[in-house]
């Protein structure tokens, strides 16, 4: 049927031209007769040249931090000769890192969250945060993330020289991301992350579930990584109370012959859920038989004298030391 149609279409065609009828003709040929072939419309094609591409998410920042001028403050500092402070931080961190890697005594969850607290203002915590960070930096198999969670008065900044910006607040407030507030630093394996914004209510958002969810996500995304907290004393706010309840271990900064025995109690009394709590002597000059000064002498649990398990006269507590600070915070 089709082919008797298209035979007779082709001579009424041909008689059309032979009587001069002009027919105009087709840019393609035209589909069979009774095939229904939908219009399409027309899309224009875009060259790949002009498309827009996505834009790369911006890295960390990179600081560089003034390493001559921290060594003239007392701060151990990479590839700086060897020294009685530097060898000093060796000792304190030893039992802090074997802990944050499930060596210790038992299993803490979370050990590689460290804060480093005192009871009042003015004892060398910030100095001491700073130097434990730097020490864990020169370690092969760690890298450390110093976190400035003093965030009522952040001494890092002024401390190390790096700008004021966005930091832990403003993550917590979900203003901005990780890789937008975090600091990359001249020393390798050192991160710094700035406390942030101020916040009026910067107690309840560290007590919030965005900071809990947070310390899991940095405790737990790389597993040679340990982060420092430089925090608040733990007699002046509240932020450090409530901070220590997520952390893995305290480190509890004591100014030697200033810090008065009752106050180190209640500071300590404050933060009984934390698995570990060490105390660190800090600016105590004590002749020792190899010229060091012995200034530093840390335990588990309450006191000077003796560590968790063990009763007084059974000091198993290391003593090495830190030199007096130049620079207390």
């Amino acid at each position: 049927m089709n082919g008797s149609l298209i035979e007779q279409a082709a001579q009424r065609l041909a008689q059309l031209r032979q009587a001069g009828v002009e027919i105009p003709q087709l840019d393609r040929a035209p589909a069979a007769v009774g095939a229904m072939t939908p219009a399409q419309p027309t899309v224009p094609a875009v060259p790949v040249a002009d498309a827009e591409p996505a834009a790369p998410r911006p890295a960390s920042r990179k600081i560089d931090l003034d390493l001559e001028a921290l060594a003239a403050q007392g701060i151990v500092t990479p590839n700086a000769p060897r020294s009685t402070v530097s060898d000093q931080y060796r000792v304190i961190k030893r039992p802090l890192i074997r802990n944050a890697v499930g060596k210790g005594v038992s299993t803490i969850t979370h050990g590689n969250l460290i804060m480093v607290t005192s009871a009042l203002a003015g004892e060398g915590k910030s100095f001491t945060s700073i130097n434990l960070a730097m020490s864990i930096a020169n370690e092969l198999d760690h890298t450390v993330m110093l976190v400035d969670a003093d965030v009522a008065r952040p001494s890092l900044p002024r401390m190390l020289g790096i700008p004021q910006g966005p930091g832990l607040l403003d993550l917590l407030k979900q203003t901005a991301e990780m890789q937008d507030v975090l600091l990359r630093t001249n020393v390798e394996k050192l991160t710094i992350l700035p406390s942030g914004s101020p916040h009026p209510r910067a107690t309840e958002l560290l007590a919030s579930d965005a900071m809990r969810q947070l310390l899991d996500d940095i405790a737990t995304r790389y597993p040679d990584r340990i982060i420092i907290f430089d925090s608040p004393p733990l007699l002046l706010t509240t932020e450090s109370r409530v901070l220590a309840t997520n952390m893995g271990q305290v480190v509890v900064v004591v100014h030697a012959d200033k810090t008065l025995q009752t106050d180190v109690e209640h500071a300590l009394s404050t933060i009984d859920n934390c698995p570990v709590r060490m105390l660190l002597l800090n600016q105590a000059r004590t002749a020792t038989t190899d010229g060091y000064s012995s200034g530093y002498g840390y335990g588990y649990g309450y006191g000077y004298g003796y560590g968790h398990g063990y009763g007084p006269g059974e000091d198993k507590a290391a003593e090495a030391a830190a030199e007096p600070s130049r620079t207390a915070a």
